[in-house]
C-alpha cells in the first residue's frame, strides 16, 4: 500500500526546478574541477549549464534534495547527492537539516489556505518516498543512534499529517522494520571474518616428496575450463554483492581534503572491500601454487594451459576480475621463470589474453572490452549475457584518480557537483552489474577447493619453482642459496 501512495504523489507533482540529467547525458562532458559559471551567473546557487546541475553550495543542494508540495527530485539526483554528501557532512547532520526543512514546509502548509492544507498528505507521501529511497540505498547511514534519532523525529512529524487513518504511520513502520533488517544483515556479514588461508611457508620440499597420486590438485576436482570459470564467476558475484555504494565512497571520504576532516573520525572500517581484494590475491596465489608444486614438466605444462583456457572462458563470460587474477598468478616470478615449461605451452591464447590486459594507454584494450560487455549487458535477454565483473583494482583506481584530479570545491566556494556526477555514475554502473543474479548453479566441491585449498607463500613458491627448474643465472643462484639457508636454519 505504501508504494502506490508515494508514487501517485510523485507523479502529480509539477517540476519547478530544472530536471536532474540522467547519467548517460553526462558522459559527453568532461568532469573538470575548474568549471566556472558565467559572469552573469556568479550569484546563482545552484548553477546549471545546458540544463545540467554543475555546482552549488551545500545548503542549496540540500534544499534541492527535499521535496515540496509541487516538486520531487529525481532518483539520479537523490542517489548522487546522498552518495557525495558524506564528503562534506555527517549523515546524521544531513538528516537534521532535512528534518528542519520538512518541519518548516509542514508549518507553512498548516497555516496556509484550505487548498494548501489539503496537500499535507501529498507532501507527507513525498517525504516518506525520499526517506524510503535513502534507507534502502544507504542503510548504513542509519547505523548510529544520532541518525536513527533524527529519522524517528522526521517520521513523528510526518505521521501528524495523516492521523485520521494512520496510513503514513503504517508505511513508516514498515520502512523502519526493513531498515533494521538490512542493518542486521550487514552487521552479521561483518562479524563473519574472512577465513584467511594459512600459506604454506616452507613445505614445498615436503610436498614434492609425496607420491604424485596422493596430491590433490584443481584438475582432480574440475577439468573443464568453462565450469571452473562459471564457479569463479559465482564466487565473484557473491563477494561483490556485499559491497555497497558507501563502501566505495570511502575511497573519497578517507582522502585528505579540506572538506572531509569532519567525517573521517567516525567512518566505520569496512571488511567488504578488503575481503574482495583478498579474494583476488588468493586466486592469483592459488594459480601460482597449482603450477609450481607439480613435479613433472608435462603435467605442469598441462596445468598452465588449463588456466589459460579458464581465463579465456572468464573473459567470454564477462568476468574480468578473475581473468586478471589468473593472468597475474601466471605472471608471478616463480611461474614466469619456468622457461622449460613455457617452451612447451601453446601461448597463442595467452598472448591474446595479455593483449586484452595490456597496461599501456591506461589499459585501453581492457576498457574497450569492458565497454563492449557493458553494452551487451544493457540489451541482454538472459542473465548470462548481463554479467559484467570489472577488474576491481582498476575500478578503485579510476575513482581515486577522479577524486585527486578534480577539486571538491570551485574557486567560488561552491561544491563541484560535476565531479560527483561522474563518480556517482561509475559507482552506479558497478551497482547495476553487481545486482545480476548468477545463472550458474553452485558446485560445492569445486568452490570448497577454490576457497580452502592451501596456497604457498611467495617464498614457498620460489622454492617449488627452483626445485622444478633449477636457477639459470647468478641472481637466481644467490636467491636459491639464500632460501635453502633459511630452510636449514628453521629445521
Amino acid at each position: 500500500m505504501a508504494e502506490p501512495l508515494c508514487k501517485a504523489a510523485v507523479k502529480k507533482c509539477k517540476e519547478t526546478m530544472p530536471q536532474t540529467p540522467i547519467f548517460s547525458s553526462m558522459l559527453g562532458s568532461s568532469c573538470s574541477g575548474q568549471v566556472q559559471p558565467d559572469m552573469g551567473e556568479r550569484c546563482v546557487d545552484p548553477v546549471y549549464q545546458d540544463g545540467n546541475l554543475v555546482s552549488g553550495s551545500l545548503e542549496a543542494l540540500i534544499e534541492r534534495l527535499v521535496p515540496t508540495m509541487d516538486y520531487y527530485p529525481d532518483r539520479t539526483y537523490i542517489f548522487t547527492f546522498l552518495l557525495s554528501s558524506r564528503v562534506f557532512i555527517h549523515p546524521h547532520e544531513l538528516l537534521a537539516k532535512v528534518g528542519q526543512i520538512c518541519i518548516k514546509q509542514k508549518q507553512q502548509l498548516e497555516t496556509g489556505t484550505e487548498a494548501e492544507k489539503a496537500k499535507l498528505k501529498s507532501f507527507a507521501a513525498k517525504i516518506i518516498q525520499l526517506l524510503k529511497e535513502w534507507t534502502e540505498t544507504f542503510p548504513y547511514d542509519f547505523q548510529d543512534e544520532k541518525s536513527m534519532k533524527e529519522l524517528k523525529e522526521i517520521a513523528h512529524r510526518i505521521t501528524q499529517c495523516d492521523e485520521e487513518n494512520g496510513t503514513v504511520k503504517k508505511i513508516i513502520s514498515q520502512m523502519t522494520q526493513n531498515l533494521l533488517m538490512a542493518l542486521s544483515a550487514r552487521s552479521q556479514y561483518q562479524e563473519i571474518k574472512e577465513k584467511f588461508r594459512q600459506p604454506v611457508t616452507d613445505k614445498g620440499t615436503i610436498l614434492k616428496t609425496k607420491p604424485q597420486s596422493t596430491q590433490k590438485d584443481i584438475l582432480s576436482v574440475c577439468c573443464d575450463p568453462l565450469i571452473l570459470a562459471q564457479q569463479l564467476t559465482y564466487i565473484e558475484l557473491e563477494r561483490v554483492s556485499n559491497i555497497y555504494p558507501e563502501d566505495l565512497m570511502q575511497i573519497v571520504s578517507h582522502m585528505d581534503s579540506l572538506d572531509n576532516h569532519k567525517c573521517r573520525s567516525d567512518v566505520t572500517k569496512t571488511y567488504n572491500l578488503e575481503a574482495y581484494d583478498n579474494w583476488f590475491n588468493c586466486l592469483s596465489m592459488l594459480v601460482a601454487t597449482e603450477i609450481c608444486r607439480i613435479v613433472k614438466k608435462k603435467q605442469r605444462t598441462r596445468m598452465v594451459e588449463f588456466f589459460i583456457d579458464v581465463a579465456r572462458e572468464c573473459f567470454n563470460i564477462g568476468n574480468f576480475n578473475s581473468m586478471m587474477a589468473i593472468i597475474s598468478g601466471m605472471n608471478l616470478s616463480p611461474v614466469a621463470r619456468l622457461k622449460k615449461t613455457w617452451s612447451k605451452v601453446k601461448t597463442a591464447k595467452f598472448d591474446v589474453l595479455e593483449h586484452h590486459m595490456d597496461p599501456s594507454s591506461n589499459f585501453c584494450n581492457y576498457r574497450t572490452a569492458l565497454q563492449g560487455a557493458a553494452q551487451r549487458s544493457q540489451t541482454a535477454n538472459s542473465s548470462r549475457e548481463k554479467i559484467v565483473i570489472p577488474v576491481f583494482n582498476l575500478f578503485i583506481k579510476d575513482i581515486y584518480f577522479l577524486h585527486k584530479i578534480h577539486t571538491n570545491r570551485l574557486p567560488n566556494g561552491q561544491i563541484n557537483f560535476k565531479k560527483f556526477w561522474e563518480i556517482s555514475r561509475q559507482i552506479h554502473d558497478f551497482l547495476t552489474w553487481k545486482q545480476v543474479e548468477c545463472p550458474f548453479e553452485k558446485d560445492k566441491k569445486i568452490q570448497t577447493y577454490l576457497l580452502t585449498a592451501p596456497i604457498y607463500s611467495e617464498e614457498a613458491l620460489f622454492i617449488a619453482s627452483f626445485e622444478s627448474e633449477g636457477p639459470e643465472n647468478h641472481m637466481e643462484k644467490d636467491s636459491w642459496k639464500t632460501l635453502r639457508t633459511t630452510l636449514l636454519n628453521r629445521a
